[in-house]
């Protein structure tokens, strides 16, 4: 998964499978509404196969620009940890996979809402109501409930889960999917990126620094189908690693994710929410622990500049992987976006590596 080996550059080595489940114990599953007005869905990732609730992870988020409907943030970057699933849906459709999510938190630990507090659920959304009948709140709590319990190592990228309904600079948007491998001290650590595309203005879009959006856009009037829209769409970006990292170094991870996104053609318009998750797997932050003193491990911040490169390379991959892999869809109104596949041609970039 992720771009074939032949479309990607940088300096970093990918995971076994080229996605963010590379990041031992991560999880992503997805649940996909296919139904001609209805083209919307849900996409979960859930941080660790354990406890989630008992057994926080360190994570921070980064806001680049402020456009967004997400839950969860203001105690997340607060506290600095992360104690559920992390689900992703279209924009008004947060509220249903709110209530969904805590609901399942509820099911697995009885002690939530009474002797140990609420919970802070994790949603995050962009807005599919171009190809999607968004007013009709087609995601329901079963759906959410269906993209958890299907999580798994594998999952597929493109026009599925929450990414069914997105565009992406004029062309099909969706899910996509990176991971790339780090050796810090003669050990391997791994970083993946998952992202939910659905920015950036027609005609922008960047490959490798190729500047293909104006022979995209070029194709796509051809097909008299051009989207021209202003950047009003949105992009989650959610990183996980297995490097012992603090919340403010989390936060400086996710800082950089708008590098990758730049690179890929954005600007981060008016109208877009551009938000990175960033969670470690490392260290497990233990609910009401007994003990008065928790030790914790962290890298030091004199290695963090690999890490940060890798940071940007992971999603620029994940944001043209989600392109790469997205299939053309019709949905409502008769709105249709097409794949990048359908108006570039891969193999006769001869710029690429």
């Amino acid at each position: 998964m992720g771009l074939p080996q032949h479309y990607r550059q940088g300096r970093f080595p990918t995971g076994e499978r080229n996605l963010i489940t590379d990041v031992k114990g991560v999880l992503v599953g997805h649940t996909t509404l296919d139904n001609k007005e209805v083209q919307t869905g849900v996409t979960a990732i859930l941080p660790h196969r354990g406890d989630l609730f008992h057994e926080k992870l360190i994570c921070a988020s980064y806001v680049i620009n402020g456009f967004g409907k997400s839950c969860g943030l203001v105690q997340l970057d607060e506290l600095g940890t992360l104690e559920s699933p992390i689900v992703l849906t279209n924009t008004l459709s947060v509220g249903t996979a709110l209530c969904a999510t805590t609901k399942y938190m509820l099911s697995k630990h009885e002690d939530i809402g009474g002797r140990a507090g609420t919970v802070n659920c994790v949603i995050g959304e962009c807005n599919d109501g171009y190809l999607n009948d968004i007013r009709g709140m087609n995601v329901k709590e079963e759906d959410v409930l269906s993209a958890i319990e299907a999580s798994s190592s594998s999952f597929e990228e493109g026009s599925v889960g929450a990414g069914r309904g997105m565009v992406c600079m004029g062309l099909k948007g969706g899910i996509g999917s990176s991971s790339r491998c780090i050796l810090i001290d003669k050990h391997t650590y791994t970083m993946g990126v998952l992202v939910l595309n659905n920015f950036g203005e027609a005609g922008h879009l960047l490959i490798h620094g190729r500047k293909v959006g104006e022979e995209t856009l070029e194709a796509l009037e051809r097909k008299k189908n051009a989207y021209r829209e202003a950047d009003k769409g949105s992009i989650m970006i959610i990183l996980a690693t297995d490097l012992p990292l603090m919340h403010n170094q989390l936060q400086r991870l996710a800082k950089r994710t708008v590098h990758g996104l730049a690179r890929t053609g954005s600007y981060s318009g008016h109208g877009s929410g551009d938000i990175a998750i960033a969670f470690s797997t490392a260290n497990r932050i233990i609910h009401e622990n007994e003990e008065s003193l928790q030790t914790i491990t962290a890298l030091s911040d004199s290695k963090l500049d690999p890490v940060f490169s890798a940071v940007v390379e992971c999603t620029e991959e994940a944001i043209l992987s989600s392109l790469f892999h997205a299939q053309t869809v019709t949905g409502h109104r008769e709105h249709r976006i097409f794949a990048l596949s359908e108006v570039y041609d891969w193999k006769s970039d001869k710029d690429r590596s």
